[in-house]
Parts: C-alpha cells; sequence; structure tokens
C-alpha cells in the first residue's frame, strides 16, 4: 500500500517536471524550440491519461494530437512550399507602421529641416529675495526635528502666508544676456533651411554637429534642445518634405524592380515542365498506363531516389532530366508489361533549397519551387541592396560559375534567356555594383547606371532611353573627378560622333539640358481673344493678319487700346507701344496697322475688368532698365476716365492717347478742362510741378497745341462734371394719395415730394408719422456700440463686486445688467428723426420746418389710431382703446398695476411721432395728470437705482423700450 501510494507521488511529480519541461520547450517566449529527445522519451513512457492531462494543461485541449514516436515515418505526401517570404514593411520608407497607420518619418541624410528658436521667459528673483531664503533655510535646519510635525519659528508664524499667495520680487534677464541670446537666434535663424549631411548630422556652426539620422521630427526636436547653449531657447524642428530634383533626385536605376514584391508566388502547377527538369526526391511522376493493363498512378519519388509502380520493380530516376525518366519508364514498361503504353508527366514537384548571398536584400538559405529561376530566388531574399550589382549576379553550382545574370537585359529588353532554373544546392552570389555613372536632364530614363560592356556617352543614352524632344544636344555637360581629384565640367555635343564617343569613367554624371522655353520666329497673342496663342512669324506680317477682324475678340474686349511688347534685336530693352485696331482693319495699309517682329506679345483688354493684371508686369519691366539719364517711360490718367491708371509711355504719345488708354471719358467726365501735372527735375536738382490747363474739347478734335504731347511721369486729371451725383431718391408709404419711390433733385424738401405724392388720405394719422433717415440709422449703430461697451465694462465692475459682496442684491444686478446687455446687443438701429409732418407739409419755403430730404430718406404716414399702449414694469403689456377721461395711472391700472421692480418715478409717454414726454416736460406727470393722446406708448422703466451697482443703466432701459417702439411702428408697414 505504501508502496504503491510512493509510487503515484513518484510518478506525479514525474508528471509535473515534464510539464514544465514542455512548457519550457513550448512557450511563447521559446516558440522556436522544440522538445529534446530525453523529453520525447520521458513523454512517451507516461500512460495515455497522464500525457492527455498535460497537452490539456498546456494547451488547454487545444493541442490534440500526440507527438509522434522515434523511428515513425510519416506517409503524408510533401506539401508545396511557398516559393516567397512575405517582405518585411520598410517602415523607414512607406511612412506606415506595423499596424498599417501612417506614422511620422524619420530623418535621413539629405533631409531638408526648418529650425525655429524663441527665447525663453526667464526671471530670476532679487538678489535680497535670496539671502533670506538661504537665512530661512538655515534657521529650519538648525532647529530639532520631530517626527510628524514640523517646526515653525514663532517670529515667523504671523508673517507666513500660503505659497500660492506669496508675492516675490523677480528680476528680469538683463540686457547684455538677452542682445546675445537674440544674436545667436538670428545667426542659427539666418541659415534656415538646414539640410543633413549625408550622414544625417545637422552642421549648425554655432553648435557643432549634432546627428539625428534616425530620429522623427520631435526626437529631434529633443535632442537639439538638450545642448547646452540652447537652454534658454524654445526648440522646434520641422522636417519639409521637400522632393529633390535634378542631379540630386537621380535614384539607381533597376532597384526598384524588387520594391513591390508579393507575399507569395502560387505553385506553379501549369506551367510545362523544361525537358532538362532534373528530378529528385520529392517530385511527383504522372504515370497513365494505356493498352493490355490501364491504370493512372501518382508516384512520389522516394528518399532512396526511385518510384515503386505497381507490380514492377522500383525503378531509379533521381538525377535524370525529366526527358532521360520519361524514356526510362517508356522502355521499364514496354519490356515489363507487353502491349502496354505509357503516358508520362510531372506533378506537383519538389521543394529545393538554395543560397542567395553576397549584397542582397536578405541574404540567407531559402526553399523555392522546383521551377523556380534566378529571378525567383532574387525575390525570395527581398532583392538587391543597392550597393550589389544587377548586372553580375552569378550563379554558383558545385563550387564553379554556370552563368551570370543581367538584369538590365530583362528590365530594358525583356530578355529572360540568362534567368536559368535552379537545381538543389545553387548559390546565387550578388558581388558589389560595379562602376556607376549619372545621366539627368531631357532624357526618357535619368537615373545612375551600372557600367558593364558600356564605355562611351552615347551607349549610356542608350540606356536611359534617348533623348526626349526638349534637349538641346550641343549643350550637354559632363562633369566628372580628374586625375588630381578635382571635379571638372567638360562640353559634350551629343550630336557630334565625337561627343557621343567620349569615354566614360565611374562617377561621371552626364546632364543634358533643355532647349530655350522662347518661341523664335512667332508672335503671341494674349488676353481677351478667342484663340490666344502663338503665331508663325513671317517676314512682313501686320497686325491684322494675327488679328484679320474684330470676330476674333470676345465681347467687351477693348478694340482701341491694343497693347504690343517688343524686344529690341541691339540691346534686348523692353519697349512698349499701342494699337488701335479699329483703324488698323478700316487701314489696312495705314500707319496703325504695323508690321510686327518675331517674339512680339500682343495683349487686348477686357474694358469690363481692370488692366493692372497685365500692365503692372510690363511697367515692372520698364522701372528695371530705366537709368539717371533714361527715366521710366510711365504715365498716368485719374479722375472720370472708364479705366484709370498708369499706362507705358509711347514715342509721340499725347493726351489723347492717353484717354484712350484709360477707355476713353466716363458719363460724367467734364469736357471743359482738364489738368495735367508735369513733373520735372529743375537746374537746382530738385523736383519741381508745373499744372497745365488741357482743354480736352480740342485736343480731342487733334487740335496740337491742347493735345499736348507726353513727357515721363506726366499726371492727367479729368473733372467731374458739377453737382453730377447718383440719382437721389425718397420713398413715401402708408396713407399718401400716391405712395411710392420719387426721384428727387439736390435741396428738394418734403413738402415738394408731399405735394408730389397727392397729399394725405383721410384716414391719414399724420401724428404717427415715421421718418427715417441712413445717416441715422449708422449714427444709433455706432451710439449703440459704444453703449454696450461702457454696460461691458460696468458689468465687470458689478460682477467683482457681486464677488466680494456676495450679496443678493449685487448678483440681482449682474443678472439684469446680463441680460440688458444681451437685449442691446440684439437691438437693431432705426434712425428715426422726429417730425410734425402736419406743419413741414404746410411750412414756408427755407424755414426751419420745411425738411431738407437726403437719399434714402422713408416716410411711413400711418392710419388713424384709436389706442393707447402700456409696457415696461407692469403686470401686462398690453393696449388700450383710447378714452378722453382716463389718464395715465388710469391706463397703467388697467395694465395690472406696476411690478414691484418699477421706477415709479420716472414712468415717461412716448409720443406717437416718437417724442418723449417726461417727468421733467410737465408739472403734472407725477401726478398722473398728463394729457394722454391717442396712439401714445406709457413705459414703466425698471428702477435700477436701487441696485447700486447700476444706476447708469437707466438710460439703457429708456433706449431699449424706445427703439422697440420705434421698431414696432416701422415693422407694421
Amino acid at each position: 500500500m505504501l508502496s504503491t501510494s510512493f509510487a503515484g507521488r513518484a510518478l506525479r511529480l514525474a508528471s509535473i517536471l515534464v510539464y514544465l519541461l514542455f512548457s519550457m520547450a513550448l512557450s511563447p517566449a521559446a516558440v522556436a524550440q522544440t522538445p529534446s529527445a530525453d523529453q520525447i522519451e520521458m513523454f512517451q513512457n507516461m500512460s495515455p491519461e497522464q500525457q492527455r492531462a498535460i497537452m490539456e494543461a498546456m494547451g488547454g485541449g487545444g493541442m490534440r494530437t500526440p507527438l509522434p514516436r522515434t523511428g515513425v515515418v510519416s506517409d503524408r505526401p510533401l506539401e508545396f512550399p511557398q516559393t516567397v517570404r512575405p517582405r518585411a514593411r520598410d517602415e523607414e520608407t512607406d511612412g506606415v507602421g506595423p499596424d498599417g497607420l501612417p506614422r511620422e518619418p524619420k530623418l535621413k541624410g539629405g533631409d531638408t529641416v526648418l529650425l525655429t528658436l524663441e527665447v525663453r521667459q526667464f526671471k530670476r528673483k532679487a538678489p535680497e529675495i535670496e539671502e533670506r531664503e538661504r537665512r530661512e533655510e538655515q534657521r529650519g535646519a538648525g532647529q530639532p526635528a520631530i517626527p510628524g510635525r514640523q517646526m515653525t519659528d514663532p517670529r515667523m508664524a504671523g508673517s507666513q502666508q500660503p505659497a500660492e499667495a506669496q508675492t516675490q520680487e523677480l528680476l528680469e534677464r538683463t540686457q547684455e544676456e538677452t542682445v546675445r541670446l537674440e544674436e545667436l537666434r538670428e545667426r542659427v535663424l539666418r541659415r534656415n533651411p538646414y539640410k543633413l549631411d549625408k550622414w544625417g548630422i545637422l552642421n549648425i556652426p554655432e553648435l557643432g554637429p549634432i546627428p539625428l539620422a534616425g530620429l522623427t521630427a520631435n526626437e529631434a526636436t529633443q535632442r537639439i534642445s538638450a545642448e547646452l547653449r540652447l537652454a534658454d531657447f524654445i526648440v522646434a524642428l520641422t522636417r519639409l518634405p521637400l522632393k529633390a530634383y535634378g542631379s540630386e533626385a537621380l535614384k539607381p536605376f533597376g532597384y526598384d524592380l524588387f520594391a513591390g514584391s508579393p507575399s507569395t508566388f502560387a505553385p506553379a502547377t501549369d506551367v510545362p515542365v523544361p525537358s532538362e527538369y532534373v528530378v529528385g526526391p520529392g517530385d511527383t511522376l504522372q504515370i497513365q498506363l494505356i493498352g493490355s493493363v490501364k491504370g493512372r498512378y501518382a508516384l512520389v519519388v522516394g528518399r532512396d531516389g526511385r518510384i515503386n509502380i505497381p507490380e514492377l520493380e522500383p525503378v531509379p530516376v533521381a538525377g535524370l532530366r525529366f526527358e532521360e525518366v520519361r524514356e526510362r519508364l517508356e522502355a521499364v514498361i514496354r519490356e515489363q508489361m507487353i502491349g502496354t503504353d505509357v503516358n508520362v508527366s510531372m506533378g506537383e514537384l519538389r521543394s529545393i533549397r538554395v543560397f542567395v548571398l553576397g549584397d542582397a536584400e536578405v541574404p540567407g538559405s531559402y526553399t523555392v519551387s522546383g521551377l523556380s529561376t534566378i529571378t525567383n530566388a532574387l525575390f525570395v531574399s527581398g532583392g538587391v541592396r543597392e550597393i550589389g550589382s544587377l548586372r553580375n549576379i552569378q550563379l554558383k553550382r558545385a563550387g564553379r560559375t554556370v552563368t551570370t545574370l543581367d538584369l538590365y537585359a530583362l528590365l530594358l529588353h525583356g530578355d529572360t534567356s540568362a534567368d536559368a532554373r535552379l537545381l538543389p544546392g545553387d548559390v546565387i552570389f550578388v558581388p558589389p555594383v560595379g562602376a556607376t555613372v549619372g545621366l539627368a536632364g531631357e532624357v526618357r530614363r535619368p537615373a545612375i547606371y551600372e557600367l558593364k560592356a558600356e564605355t562611351a556617352v552615347g551607349e549610356l543614352l542608350e540606356l536611359g532611353g534617348g533623348l526626349l524632344p526638349e534637349a538641346d544636344p550641343t549643350l550637354a555637360t559632363l562633369e566628372r573627378v580628374n586625375s588630381q581629384r578635382q571635379r571638372v565640367t567638360v562640353d559634350v555635343n551629343l550630336s557630334a560622333a565625337s561627343g557621343r564617343g567620349l569615354p566614360l569613367q565611374s562617377g561621371d554624371t552626364l546632364r543634358v539640358p533643355t532647349i530655350r522655353a522662347i518661341l523664335e520666329n512667332s508672335v503671341a497673342v494674349n488676353g481677351h481673344v478667342h484663340r490666344s496663342g502663338e503665331y508663325q512669324f513671317t517676314p512682313g506680317m501686320r497686325l491684322s493678319d494675327v488679328l484679320p477682324s474684330l470676330d476674333e475678340l470676345k465681347p467687351n474686349a477693348d478694340q482701341r487700346y491694343i497693347l504690343v511688347r517688343r524686344e529690341m534685336p541691339a540691346d534686348r530693352q523692353v519697349r512698349v507701344f499701342s494699337a488701335d485696331l479699329e483703324q488698323a482693319l478700316a487701314d489696312p495699309n495705314g500707319a496703325a496697322n504695323f508690321e510686327l517682329a518675331p517674339r512680339d506679345q500682343i495683349f487686348v483688354f477686357d474694358r469690363e475688368s481692370g488692366r493692372d493684371r497685365i500692365i503692372e508686369p510690363l511697367m515692372r519691366e520698364l522701372r528695371l532698365q530705366s537709368r539717371i539719364d533714361e527715366p521710366t517711360l510711365e504715365v498716368s490718367v485719374a479722375g472720370k476716365v472708364k479705366i484709370p491708371g498708369t499706362y507705358p509711355l509711347e514715342p509721340g504719345m499725347r493726351v489723347s492717347d492717353l484717354l484712350r488708354a484709360g477707355g476713353s471719358l466716363d458719363e460724367a467726365a467734364y469736357g471743359g478742362q482738364a489738368e495735367l501735372t508735369r513733373y520735372e527735375v529743375g537746374s537746382n536738382g530738385a523736383r519741381q510741378a508745373e499744372l497745365i490747363e488741357i482743354d480736352l474739347r480740342q485736343a480731342l478734335n487733334g487740335d496740337p497745341t491742347a493735345d499736348l504731347a507726353l513727357r515721363p511721369f506726366d499726371y492727367l486729371v479729368i473733372k467731374e462734371v458739377p453737382l453730377w451725383a447718383a440719382q437721389e431718391e425718397v420713398e413715401i408709404r402708408g396713407e399718401v394719395r400716391f405712395p411710392g419711390r420719387y426721384p428727387i433733385h439736390r435741396g428738394e424738401t418734403l413738402r415738394s415730394v408731399m405735394a408730389r405724392a397727392g397729399g394725405l388720405t383721410d384716414l391719414a394719422f399724420p401724428e404717427g408719422a415715421i421718418f427715417t433717415r441712413e445717416e441715422l440709422k449708422e449714427r444709433e449703430r455706432k451710439q449703440l456700440a459704444t453703449l454696450a461697451t461702457r454696460m461691458e465694462s460696468d458689468l465687470a465692475q458689478a460682477s467683482l463686486m457681486s464677488a466680494q459682496e456676495a450679496g443678493r442684491d449685487a448678483s440681482s444686478a449682474l443678472a439684469v445688467g446680463q441680460s440688458l446687455l444681451a437685449t442691446l446687443r440684439e437691438a437693431k438701429p432705426v434712425g428715426r428723426l422726429v417730425i410734425d409732418l402736419e406743419r413741414s407739409t404746410a411750412a414756408r419755403s427755407g424755414s426751419e420746418q420745411d425738411i431738407v430730404l437726403k437719399d434714402g430718406d422713408r416716410l411711413l404716414v400711418p392710419r388713424v389710431v384709436q389706442e393707447v399702449t402700456v409696457i415696461g414694469e407692469v403686470q401686462s403689456t398690453t393696449s388700450h382703446l383710447f378714452r378722453n377721461d382716463l389718464s395715465r395711472d388710469d391706463y397703467i391700472a388697467m395694465s395690472g398695476g406696476l411690478t414691484p421692480r418699477a421706477d415709479d418715478d420716472h414712468i415717461y409717454v412716448v409720443r406717437a411721432d416718437g417724442s418723449v414726454v417726461t417727468r421733467s416736460s410737465t408739472a403734472w406727470f407725477s401726478g398722473g395728470g398728463v394729457d394722454i393722446k391717442t396712439g401714445d406708448t406709457i413705459v414703466a422703466p425698471l428702477d435700477t437705482e436701487r441696485m447700486r451697482p447700476l444706476p447708469f443703466w437707466i438710460a439703457v432701459t429708456t433706449i431699449i423700450y424706445n427703439l422697440s417702439i420705434a421698431a414696432a411702428a416701422v415693422n407694421s408697414f
């Protein structure tokens, strides 16, 4: 019994030990390990129940397949392997993290960065403060410490305050320190942007080299901030994603072939097996027997290199080419199975192991398909590194080089003849790249090419696909390093045999420039035309040859002022002159239809839009070529012309020509006199102005005494017709016989317009007439804004008082003030002018009551009203039918009386005409005996004087009530 118990405990201990051993072998941290032979043997000696318990404990029941016993060979056929492993994502180049989300790129050599420096705000404690704190620390250090209690000097107890309430005296940074830091900041920022060298190092002369390669912009900012000399600065680094151009943008050719490699190659089951394919263990042969014996077999070549055909002896096939295997099997079948023919084909192919070594992306040993070629193996390894050769990839077999692969033949010509199939144990070796040269500029494939048999410039051009049509082959340059290790430039004429035959050497860069963008022997038409562009120039070509009719112009094109820009062949100076297309088309042989020159540019203007977009660049050119003895050829026109501005001064240009440039006279132009201001430098060397009166009528008629020749900087001003203005009008609505809009002349009065409107109707209520004016509305808008600003200031003070007093009245005042401010912000100005309509219409001409009208004035005449309105701090704001026997207080009582917040001492009445009757305007007002009239509005204001913070706001409530009354009256029409 004891022995049985002891044996059980020992077995359980052994089970636990084996479980621990298997856990260590199969844990996620050791997933690459496998159980050792001792562990497997110990596991196999256990009972099935113990094995099952261990497997369930390790995998939760997920591992149901028992481990194989030693010596047992699986009869499962070999699985076809993947020929390409997933290539690791290059997080440095594609900007995508392992989770597939965008990530911040890391800095590398050649990147361009922008540095920002800001001086930190710095304050230092005054020396006396520092000395006092030092003495307090020493005094505290000399006192005995009691655990759990803080010792305090009784003399300091009354003077100590919480840390948040302490006010410390601080000193600013000294002037010398500030100047020094600002100078350092300016020196660093002056060199922006910075470019990292090829090693990813940032070189700042004031700081020295700072390595930043492999860091993000945020990490680089922290790295630079760690520099001691930048401790007083707030540093920010920004990576500029600039794209390289020219020679710097050149990349080695061909290496992007492997950039987008697929994650796997599908088994090549539909590819015909070549006759030279070498059969080996793992290959499957499809054998079909036809004749006296029929059958179909899929036979796998065993590890001994033989296949077992039913009823026949094993046939050795390993190491033979597929053609030889076919012949051998046909011979064996015919010999041993008389009357039977055989059809032999390949089934699933075995996997083979090859080596990819040298400058491959991931060199190592790889398992690939039996039909794989050199390029397949290169894809498996991730491709070739940029320091590896694409033109001398070697296939080594049994210690010797069998063949070499030039990937340029595949990339440029699609030639796969050298892409040999692989055998087990083959080695693909990628040697270092050979001689390289760069090809930039106007070629089809600018890149860095590896040379093999190419030795001349012409052969390099063939690699680059040849020249583009825009290339200038006569001005190519070759940059190289000479024997003295100096970088030199050699001119190469690619159109000559000697230029194309120029020998190349490693490190050369051939640049092919583009032709000049200027079109020779052509003229250009731009602007407001239907067909802009370039036209071929022919000798004797005139303006009408390019613009043969006015139909070539778009609608509203200026036909009389067309500018022509011309470069003079002798000195390349720019000249600008105008043309009159109407005259040119009317008289083809006249001077207006002048001859054009090569490279002329013709500009046609639009009458509706300004001309600055075209004229300003031309004027800039003229100003750049001006000299002290040749001032800028420009003149200006202002005033009442259609298109005022500055225009080029043409040879022989006169006043009439300048008016034509300005689009002719405006309809409001005064045709009598114009003013020409002429600026000249006097004998004393100072600029002087001369005013010249121009008779426009004579100038437009061609009188040379008035149509003066212009000089540089002349300034012509066209005056406006006196009293010329846009038509003014007023609006009269309501109870008049002929309501509507009426045009008025300057100085016309309300009495005159009312007579034109037919006077009032029988239902008119002239006492309630509303007269509004736009300029008064604008004035009210500004006053409301000023009042709102003042209220905001009062609110801030009220808020402070509310916080200090914490009283109910202060809080209530603050709430009322905020409500008033919101109402004031929403109030819209009306612009009402209080008038007595009956007196104005009956006034004498020129009297005070004879109102002079202005543009935009409105008169609204309501119908007869019979009500009196009560608003404000009453129980019910409403309107009541007018009665002669009722007083102000009667109407208030009919509205329920005043509220507790009403100010009964400041109740006022707004008459129908907008005038206000207050307590001070009548002796009877305080007693409620004011004369109430139909259309009146009784206002009971808020008693703001009871709220101590708000004495000013009684005016605000009055304004708001008055605006509300006026707005309601206006909106009733």
